[in-house]
């Protein structure tokens, strides 16, 4: 919750997204660790083994191995997808405003596009009030020479 809630605050430093997946790491690491025991305490009994006639539905793990590898195996796997779920949602987060910052900014061209235009519009009509003697014909001056008395 808390790495989700930096995301969405617009929080994208690679650091401390290591450092809130390294705690979150602690925190699966602990939590599995208590319930693991607790449920050994309650059960109280070892899970039945499958008869030996019956050949296993999973390969047998290598000597030395037990749940405890596969567990971190698979904790390890799950803690790289949620980091890369992470980076997926700064990723889109970071489009998101960009894609904001672009529209406002298009809106704000098309808002200064309206002004200039009206402008425009009103300086015509004013100078069409303003310079009524360009639409009166101007005569030219008279060819022929005077008479004479």
């Amino acid at each position: 919750a808390l790495r989700l809630s930096y995301l969405r605050s617009g929080g994208h430093d690679p650091a401390i997204l290591h450092q809130l997946l390294h705690l979150q790491l602690e925190a699966t690491v602990l939590e599995k660790g208590t319930a693991g025991l607790g449920r050994g305490r309650r059960m109280g009994t070892v899970a039945p083994q499958p008869a030996p006639e019956a050949p296993p539905a999973v390969p047998a793990e290598p000597p030395g191995t037990g749940t405890h590898g596969l567990d971190a195996a698979l904790l390890a796997v799950e803690l790289e997808n949620r980091r890369l779920e992470d980076e997926l949602l700064a990723l889109k987060v970071r489009r998101e405003r960009r894609a904001d910052a672009g529209s406002r900014a298009a809106q704000r061209h098309t808002e200064e596009l309206a002004q200039l235009q009206a402008e425009v519009g009103l300086l015509r009509c004013h100078a069409e009030q303003t310079r009524p003697w360009l639409h009166a014909p101007v005569l030219p001056p008279p060819i022929v020479p005077p008479l004479l008395p």
